[in-house]
């Protein structure tokens, strides 16, 4: 994965140099062209340079998000099938609101993020059908969560399962109940239980801790085989959601795992500013919105937009070359023609709510998708 993130930035850097390249042949052409720098001429020509930069940007941004989440390519999940997905659930609907709420308005403070992969806070694990081993003649059919590699017992803060209750018949005191399955298609004693009251007509949520269940599972992957619920009213109907009848889709059971990550350092930005219709010349941070649906990205749930900035403008031959990549631009052009570029020099994360290639959902922080300031290296 270190190879194919040194590609890309070299890549990105060649591709900054010959914006530069042109940029300097521009200007050169237009001042030749009318024996000196024409306003009209220089304004057209920024304006065009402008559009290469944002287009540049916007498919940067595509390999970026890709090479961070360490995918090779997007996730084929349509619409319709992110719809079906999609748990209607609490948890969920509260990441969601926290775009509504936040918004993605320019911030002041930033955080420092050196770590150039995605750091994932939350991780939604959707129940698929257990191993033919822990069933008997294909029954239960719910629930197995399957645990990658980056699951490490040191970061789980904790583990809520979330299951869906049908609306009983009559008030009730109902045993919401986990077991263990095995691979013999039995099922050891009880691993969790929690008593509800439920009121008759009334469907719910309902979560119950198991972060003590994913630690065993973290230690000792061979006894996952997966859990099976159920939770009888008084009548003996089984109100837990464990198959999605016709309408009960999103109302499958999740695992919502919160997962630590690394304390970041907060420093203040600063920068200069522009909008599309200032007459600033200088390298300067302009607004560029990226927009998932013109990628065709279903994928990704939320936000489904953002801010992610660029930088334009002229850099002087004589501004101090002061930001570690400056070098490595320099070797890139060895004809030294293309002179300081106008580059990102501070960058910060996004957070993001998104389909994985396993169809679960992650909620996450991908570094270094805001420019938050740009100078001339």
């Amino acid at each position: 994965m270190r190879f194919s993130h040194v590609g890309l930035t070299l890549l990105l850097v060649l591709a900054a140099v010959r914006l530069c390249e042109q940029q300097t042949q521009t200007q050169t052409q237009t001042q030749q062209s009318s024996g000196g720098p024409e306003e009209t001429s220089e304004s057209c020509s920024t304006c065009d340079m402008r559009q290469q930069i944002k287009s540049m940007r916007l498919n940067a941004i595509k390999h970026q998000i890709l090479s961070k989440l360490r995918m090779k390519e997007a996730p084929n999940i349509s619409r319709d099938v992110v719809r079906q997905l999609l748990p209607r659930a609490p948890p969920l609907q509260q990441l969601l609101d926290q775009y509504d709420v936040l918004g993605d308005d320019n911030r002041d403070v930033v955080a420092d993020d050196d770590d150039e992969h995605a750091v994932t806070e939350t991780i939604m694990l959707m129940a698929t059908e257990p191993e033919p081993a822990a069933q008997t003649d294909g029954w239960p059919k719910c629930c197995l969560f399957s645990l990658t590699p980056k699951f490490q017992a040191s970061r789980v803060l904790g583990a809520q399962l979330w299951v869906h209750m049908r609306a009983a018949e009559e008030d009730s005191a109902v045993f919401l109940q986990i077991s263990r399955l095995t691979p013999d298609g039995g099922r050891h004693a009880r691993l969790r239980s929690l008593k509800l009251d439920v009121k008759a007509g009334a469907a719910s949520w309902q979560s119950i801790d198991v972060k003590q269940v994913l630690s065993v599972w973290l230690r000792q992957p061979d006894t996952n085989w997966g859990i099976h619920i159920n939770a009888y009213d008084n009548v003996g109907n089984d109100l837990a959601v464990t198959s999605a009848e016709p309408g009960e889709e999103g109302l499958l059971p999740f695992m919502e795992v919160k997962l630590s990550e690394a304390p970041r350092r907060l420093r203040r930005d600063s920068g200069l500013d522009c909008d599309e219709n200032s007459p600033e010349s200088r390298c300067c941070r302009y607004p560029l919105t990226v927009d998932f649906e013109d990628f065709g990205w279903d994928w990704i749930i939320a936000p489904k937009r953002y801010k992610a900035n660029y930088c334009a403008g002229k850099c002087e031959y004589m501004h101090l070359q002061k930001y570690p990549h400056t070098h490595l631009v320099t070797k890139a052009n060895p004809r030294g023609n293309a002179g300081p570029c106008c580059t990102p020099t501070k960058m910060s994360p996004i957070n993001m709510l998104y389909f994985n290639r396993k169809e679960q959902i992650i909620y996450g922080k991908i570094p270094s998708m805001v420019v938050d300031r740009c100078g001339c290296s």
